[in-house]
């Protein structure tokens, strides 16, 4: 009986289009971003075209030596939770480091961003009494399932609508405990959510505000501290999430706030007692990450070039790229059985890899290619990936938008 529902769950994924396979891949240090593909005929070097490494600082060289520095001083593990034995010291220099990126008094480190954003919220809706949390629309699904296990009351307003939130704002009892919890980019259209006037309805109908940076930290700002790092409003944020693993390029996530706040998480949120902590190779990583990237603003600089150069050449051909003011470069397919027929040829004709988004990442009929241009991906590789893409959309005919 077991077998056969798990194999007809199975079977309706594959049936809708959607299922996922894995590209087998093993990244080259220093090749970034080259990549050796273990594909069903043996190995073969392919071009990874998605990957969330934003800046290629998982290949930095500061990166690198911090982590083989703190892997020789400190040994593999961090040996227990944070609070019995699991707090090593490149926890609290982390976590210091992230506070002040965002201007805050105090950061808190988890072991993912899916993690911090569940753990925080839940605990938040728990803590605060009576509390309503007003959900953006397009939340990721860790703000979501945060949300959801908070089991506060909540309410979902129209992506990115002022009118839609202050509607909603306005029917509430000023003295109830309020969260607003929104993104700054958007990871799949690559819009950015209008943070200061968010801010103002927050502070207008005495809301808190719970943004998650995750695929802005590093990217934005003068010193990489996201939309509110280039926008000049973190100090208008209550809390500003965060991760390590895209834009930093190691793995972890993280929430900066103040004292209090972050204190109340530490001491109530059940996904982070009882978790092993972080290992110190990769806080130190990531930290020397941090650091490296509120001097230097080369990476920054080189990675917005090309993500517009590259959507630049895409509209030149009528490829239906979403123009955007961030750096993800969204292809619409809008059909997941040729999305994925497409990203298949893609690594089998051009060796260059990347992978389907279908449902329930985007809602069905928005099937996408998501492109992530890196200061490592030079004009050759934009060329080639602009070329194959070009080909294939007249091979597998499909619709064009009007040339740019």
């Amino acid at each position: 009986m077991y077998k056969d529902i798990f194999s007809s769950a199975i079977a309706a994924v594959r049936d809708e289009g959607r299922y996922r396979e894995f590209a087998d891949l093993k990244r080259k240090t220093g090749q970034f971003p080259k990549a050796t593909w273990f594909g069903p005929e043996g190995e073969r070097e392919v071009t990874v075209w998605c990957s969330n490494d934003y800046l290629g600082m998982g290949q930095n060289r500061k990166v690198l030596d911090a982590m083989h520095f703190a892997l020789d001083e400190t040994g593999a593990g961090a040996g227990g939770t944070r609070n019995i034995a699991g707090t090593n010291h490149y926890h609290v220099e982390l976590e210091s480091e992230l506070a002040d990126l965002h201007g805050k008094e105090a950061g808190l480190l988890f072991n993912s961003g899916y993690m911090s954003n569940q753990a925080t919220l839940s605990t938040l809706a728990t803590i605060l009494p009576d509390c309503i949390i007003l959900s953006d629309a397009l939340n990721h699904s860790s703000m979501i399932e945060g949300i959801r296990s908070g089991r506060s009351d909540k309410v979902i307003w129209r992506h990115n609508d002022l009118q839609d939130l202050e509607d909603k704002l306005k029917v509430l009892d000023h003295d109830r405990a309020k969260i607003i919890a929104f993104e700054s980019v958007y990871s799949m259209d690559g819009d950015i959510a209008p943070i200061a006037d968010i801010c103002a309805l927050a502070r207008k109908y005495n809301a808190l505000t719970y943004i998650d940076e995750v695929h802005a930290v590093g990217m934005y700002g003068p010193r990489g501290g996201g939309i509110t790092d280039r926008d000049g409003v973190a100090d208008q944020v209550d809390i500003i999430e965060g991760t390590l693993a895209k834009a930093f390029g190691v793995m972890g996530g993280y929430i900066t706030a103040s004292a209090e706040i972050v204190d109340c998480i530490r001491s109530y949120a059940s996904g982070f007692i009882f978790s092993t902590s972080l290992a110190p190779v990769l806080a130190a990583g990531a930290l020397a990450s941090v650091r490296h990237l509120k001097e230097s603003g080369e990476e920054r600089r080189l990675q917005q070039l090309h993500s517009q150069m590259l959507k630049d050449k895409l509209a030149a051909r009528g490829l239906p790229v979403i123009h955007s003011d961030s750096h993800i470069v969204p292809v619409m397919v809008c059909d997941p059985v040729i999305c994925k027929n497409l990203t298949d040829a893609l690594m089998d004709k051009y060796a260059i890899y990347v992978q389907p988004i279908n449902y329930p990442t985007v809602p069905r009929g928005a099937e996408r290619l998501r492109l992530t241009p890196t200061p490592l991906h030079g004009p050759d590789e934009l060329d080639r990936l602009t070329d194959a893409l070009d080909e294939l959309w007249t091979s597998f005919g499909l619709k064009r938008a009007k040339a740019a």
